[in-house]
């Protein structure tokens, strides 16, 4: 099964609430986001943003210029359907991350919450890392949260690859300067709990 076709079936065999990584708000990434904004004109990438809620909550707080990536066509159609008229803005793209070509310096905010730890390959991370670099603005932030080193070791059937905040920012390189980094406790809809790694860098 290919990587888009797995993504597919999740999607399309489980609703929003049923899969490990759903959280009703995205708070860390929010305000993150939010500090590294100087207005809600700043273009902000959601890359894996699929079903997730924080498409819903930037719009609402009124940013204008904000994009959803995601390989699973089905997961944007949940989330275009669920914003209705309010998601006329936003831009929508279908693609995996390591292959689709983005706009140069396109981008103020780069936030990706749990795909980069999918990329166990290290082609893959580098093919992201350029992504990355040759999308977002000089001067602009990019948040990126994996699984931590006490996370899981799985997630959706699928191996991954867990950080600490020194690995992870080594994965990028020092084109981009770490300004913080943040462990956070996430609990699964079922209860359990699934520790997370935030790196906050800036492209210099």
């Amino acid at each position: 099964m290919t990587t888009k076709a797995h993504w597919e079936n999740v999607y399309q065999t489980k609703a929003v609430d049923e899969v490990s990584w759903y959280r009703p708000h995205l708070e860390t990434s929010l305000t993150l986001i939010e500090h590294a904004t100087t207005d809600n004109r700043s273009a902000v990438i959601d890359v894996g943003g699929g079903e997730a809620t924080l498409v819903d909550d930037l719009v609402r707080r009124g940013y204008s210029d904000v994009t959803v990536l995601d390989i699973s066509p089905a997961a944007i159609d949940v989330a275009k359907d669920r914003l209705g008229p309010d998601g006329a803005s936003v831009h929508w793209i279908t693609g995996d991350i390591t292959t689709v070509e983005l706009e140069a310096a396109r981008y103020d905010v780069w936030h990706d919450r749990a795909v980069f730890h999918f990329l166990t390959s290290a082609d893959d991370r580098a093919a992201y890392v350029r992504s990355v670099a040759r999308s977002v603005r000089l001067g602009g932030h990019v948040i990126v949260a994996t699984f931590g080193l006490d996370g899981p070791e799985k997630c959706s059937g699928l191996d991954v690859v867990r950080y600490d905040a020194e690995n992870l920012h080594g994965e990028f390189g020092p084109k981009f300067r770490l300004l913080d980094s943040i462990t956070e406790l996430h609990e699964t809809p079922w209860g359990t709990p699934q520790q997370f790694m935030y790196c906050f860098c800036r492209m210099e």
